[in-house]
């Protein structure tokens, strides 16, 4: 019998995804920001639970990530079915993704955004492109491209990868929150 569950899973994930996904109209390019799995400064292992807003539209994807100094692991998962996975061992980037997914959906993207909320303002800040810079207020972290904001970070908790984060891309108009459901190693 023809079970719908990982088609819906994938349909599911590629809808989150792309709501991600800058499309030809929109601005170009994202930073191409790949810093060092080190530069985060600790060890990290944490379930998250991601909600991306966008359009009146919002799509759910549970997300485990593990950082050690030498590596960046990412797997996603829809309704119990693995969609998407990367590793990154701060010099080339691998991934997989399920068939079903759209191209715009690419892990440079997943990697940037998971480095710009999670990693020091200062690593962030040193491997910008010129026109570009990060500023941290508190607990909240804003990216500019020309003195216009891009981007705000906001986090529940002192500890960036505790709590809830709330990442607002005012230049492709999503929201994504991330609910943290564990704690560094």
């Amino acid at each position: 019998m023809f079970n719908a569950m990982p088609r819906l899973a994938v349909a599911a994930c590629a809808l989150l995804l792309a709501a991600c996904a800058a499309t030809p109209q929109q601005p170009p390019a994202r930073l191409g920001l790949k810093l060092a799995p080190a530069a985060l400064g600790t060890s990290l292992s944490v379930q998250q639970h991601l909600k991306v807003e966008r359009n009146g539209r919002t799509d759910d994807l549970d997300v485990a990530l593990q950082v050690e100094p030498e590596a960046v692991d990412v797997v996603g998962l829809a309704f119990g079915q693995r969609v998407l996975s990367l590793h990154y061992d701060g010099k080339a980037l691998s991934s997989w993704r399920h068939v079903m997914l759209p191209a715009q959906v690419r892990a440079e993207d997943v990697l940037e955004d998971i480095q710009l909320t999670l990693w020091p303002a200062d690593a962030v800040a040193a491997a910008l492109p010129a026109g570009w810079r990060v500023a941290e207020q508190g607990r909240l972290r804003t990216l500019y491209l020309d003195e216009a904001p891009v981007m705000q970070i906001t986090y529940s908790d002192a500890q960036r990868w505790n709590g809830t984060v709330v990442l607002e891309n005012l230049r492709y108009h999503y929201k994504l929150t991330i609910q943290f459901a564990a704690n560094a190693d």
